[in-house]
């Protein structure tokens, strides 16, 4: 319990704290118009109270992630709440805050775009693809993983009808203006999902369930040589402490927020409270199931799936009704960013090419192919799926990391807050992709975490000298 409440409370009080730093760091100045003021255009740009950004941007960023990633992750042992925490605060947070006002500062466009401005147009074309994919990917998994979810709640509805179900509400989501389906519906959403986490809260604090303590860094995985806390715990655990796919919702909430001193709550806030969410799931996860151990036992006898603990958690510990509001909860957490992901691959794809969004058949052209893949990426394995979305999201998370430290640097700011993130992530995606079974399988672990270690050096010599150049960005309003 010692360890919970600490990790818990450094979270809260990092946003006091370190995202007021953040602040300051980015000179925040709400005399400065944010794009909406000067651009709203009645789909996209669209000015909205800062109650229903947060909520939109906290919803689009909670899928399942900090919830079922956080459940696997609780397999590696009270260790992950060491990720969560330090993650969330000095990666994921800072990651979305800076990444948010730099998105900002130029016109809400579309990640990629941002990322090409200081990174280079080679690096823009690339992440342009790959983005335009997680999306699609991201989208794909966010109508899986809530339909099973469905399914198992209502038995009389196969998670087939379930995907249509998801995949029609997506469609009249992404085409209509924000304020139309997402401004309205995502508050109600944002109730399921606050109070699912304040129940199980309330439920770890009653000391009804043991949840176990940080004493040691000691792997609790079942084939813990297949499964090393380095690097994959890093990757199970993405969204609760880092996640690239944030990045590519902030363009959406960076449309729509009216001024820069808004933008601490809505970016830094939402990570944070995203984090506290895979905390109080890694916690109960742990306890519930009597520690890492047996939890990792259970999982594995019910083919790893987390829909299934996520069942069995909340109508044991909050009974029928809190159970039912926990699942709602959980449902409208990846419903809620897999919207947006289809939205942000249609504004992404737009960007591209300069292809006015206003008229909805113009809309409709972008949608349609996107949900033609993603409907055809539901009918692979899950398993498969999930794996290359959670490498995928924290490579991007990379790129934006090296992006947020060469603003910095040609700002003459302290950079060594974008540095050191994202030197660690970029030696984690890689060494995952020497050592991982779905990527180059080289089973000398040393010789995989060397590469790991020459490709970030590489990298980060190459980043080095683009930033030293202290070429000025060619759209930034700062």
């Amino acid at each position: 319990m010692i360890t919970f409440i600490v990790c818990f409370s450094l979270l809260v009080l990092a946003y006091f704290t370190y995202g007021s730093y953040l602040e300051r760091l980015a000179d925040a100045d709400d005399a400065k118009p944010t794009p909406v003021m000067r651009m709203e255009d009645g789909v996209d740009y669209m000015k909205l109270p800062r109650w229903r950004v947060f909520l939109i941007q906290l919803l689009n960023i909670a899928g399942t992630g900090p919830i079922f990633g956080a459940i696997l992750g609780a397999c590696f042992g009270p260790v992950a709440f060491l990720w969560i925490t330090l993650g969330c605060i000095f990666f994921g947070a800072m990651h979305d805050y800076l990444s948010g006002m730099l998105i900002l500062r130029n016109d809400g466009k579309s990640l990629p775009e941002i990322i090409g401005i200081y990174l280079g147009n080679r690096t823009r074309m690339v992440v342009r693809v790959f983005s335009i994919a997680l999306m699609v990917l991201v989208g794909a998994v966010f109508i899986l993983s809530p339909a099973q979810l469905l399914g198992s709640m209502v038995p009389a509805m196969p998670t087939e009808i379930w995907v249509y179900i998801i995949l029609a509400y997506y469609v009249v989501a992404t085409l209509l203006p924000v304020d139309k389906v997402i401004g309205k519906i995502y508050p109600i959403f944002g109730v399921a999902l606050v109070a699912m986490a304040v129940g199980l809260l309330g439920v770890l604090l009653s000391g009804t369930y043991e949840i176990p303590e940080l004493t040691t860094l000691h792997n609790f995985q079942l084939d813990s040589e297949a499964l090393p806390i380095i690097p994959t715990l890093f990757i199970t655990i993405a969204c609760g402490a880092i996640s690239g796919f944030h990045a590519t919702q902030s363009p959406l909430m960076a449309r729509c927020v009216t001024s820069e001193k808004k933008c601490r709550s809505v970016f830094y806030g939402s990570m944070i409270s995203e984090g506290i969410i895979a905390l109080i799931w890694a916690a109960i996860a742990m306890a519930f199931f009597h520690g890492p151990t047996s939890l990792g036992q259970q999982l594995a006898e019910h083919g790893n799936n987390a829909a299934w603990a996520v069942d069995v958690i909340s109508h044991s510990t909050l009974g029928q009704i809190g159970g039912l509001l926990a699942l709602l909860g959980v449902v409208a957490a990846p419903i809620t960013s897999g919207d947006t992901a289809f939205r942000s691959a249609r504004l992404i794809v737009a960007d591209i090419f300069n292809y006015d969004q206003k008229p909805i058949a113009k809309r409709l052209v972008v949608c349609i192919p996107l949900f033609v893949i993603g409907f055809g990426i539901t009918l692979l394995n899950f398993g498969v799926v999930w794996r290359y979305f959670a490498w995928a999201n924290q490579t991007l998370a990379v790129a934006t990391l090296w992006t947020i430290y060469v603003w910095l640097v040609q700002s003459r700011k302290n950079y060594w807050v974008a540095l050191i993130p994202a030197l660690v992530m970029t030696f984690i995606v890689t060494y995952f992709v020497f050592m991982s079974p779905q990527f180059l399988d080289i089973t000398n672990r040393m010789i995989a975490a060397s590469l790991g270690v020459a490709v970030t050096i590489i990298i980060f010599v190459a980043v080095y000298i683009r930033a030293s150049r202290h070429v000025k960005p060619e759209i930034e309003k700062a």
